[in-house]
């Protein structure tokens, strides 16, 4: 019943999706051909409450998704940042990521404005929603939040091998990571290193290449678990592991229905705020190296992503 918020935590390592500086045209999402239907009815590990469909069409629901940089108990910032919106009547998802070095108005904050990211650390997930409804008029419906360390775990329960990328030897010299230069398969924490580096000329856009690289992968990775039954019979535990870390406040009867409701999306589009041309790098007091956006621009280019269902009927 909880695939659906394991599927949240790998869409939270990838801060932009897609490398487009606008939002793609929808991809289409194929069922998994090798996993036969009476083998999901025969595992009662995998879905211990019934699953749950929407008597009627309903509005879209927005979620917002935290990849914070520390443990949940402890302050942090919130190193990645995705608005995340369902439509059931068009069975779509709308994935929004956010730099988070966007100079914006942070509510109650003395200073006023600041990166995007510190209104999470000043003031938890009530000040950064606070923030993207004044900047970005976003209301949010619920609130996912994970912290990577648990990923790095999870990443060794999915693929104890580790994930092969192609390592180079800046990354490895940063990072002081214990392998060579070239393919090399990452576990967890490396490969944490991996998706999170960022100190080269690509900085944040670079980084958000490997992520969405590593999110790919990860996916294949799963995919290839889900087709054998033992990898079935192991992912209850990789769902129990990853609950260690997340916060949410979806309610138990959305999540069972949204665990429906994810078998019969049809698309997944994909937006980066700041959009292209609509930026520049500046340097403010207090707040260091941030990105000045066109707040109307990207007010605009945001209205049109979600209404983009509309649009095309």
């Amino acid at each position: 019943m909880r695939i659906f918020l394991l599927f949240i935590i790998f869409l939270l390592l990838t801060p932009r999706l897609v490398d487009a500086p606008t939002f793609s045209s929808g991809k289409r999402i194929e069922p998994n051909k090798k996993i036969e239907k009476e083998h999901v009815q025969e595992s009662p590990l995998l879905f211990p409450l019934p699953l749950l469909e929407r008597k009627t069409k309903t509005k879209p629901i927005t979620f917002l998704l935290i990849g914070n940089d520390a443990h949940l108990k402890e302050k942090a910032r919130s190193d990645t940042i995705i608005v995340a919106r369902y439509n059931p009547e068009h069975r779509s998802i709308h994935l929004v990521s956010f730099m988070r070095d966007i100079y914006v108005e942070i509510p109650t904050y003395r200073h006023r404005s600041h990166k995007l990211n510190t209104a999470y650390f000043l003031g938890g997930e009530t000040l950064l929603k606070k923030a993207l409804k004044h900047n970005f008029d976003l209301d949010i419906d619920y609130t996912i939040s994970v912290d990577f360390n648990g990923f790095a775990k999870l990443v060794d329960l999915i693929a104890p091998n580790g994930i092969k990328v192609n390592v180079s030897e800046k990354i490895v010299n940063d990072r002081r990571m214990n392998v060579a230069p070239g393919q090399q398969y990452l576990k967890g924490q490396d490969l944490l290193s991996y998706v999170r580096f960022r100190h080269d000329a690509e900085s944040d856009f670079g980084r958000v290449q490997r992520q969405q690289e590593v999110l790919l992968l990860l996916k294949k990775e799963l995919e290839k678990q889900m087709s054998s039954w033992e990898g079935i019979r192991k992912l209850p535990f990789v769902i129990q592991h990853s609950f260690q870390h997340v916060q949410t406040d979806v309610p138990l009867s959305e999540m069972l229905i949204m665990a429906n409701d994810l078998s019969h999306v049809q698309t997944v589009k994909t937006l980066r705020i700041p959009v292209s041309r609509s930026f520049k790098n500046e340097r403010v007091p207090r707040a260091g190296a941030v990105l000045k956006i066109d707040m109307l621009k990207n007010k605009q280019a945001l209205q049109t992503f979600f209404n983009s269902d509309v649009s095309h009927e």
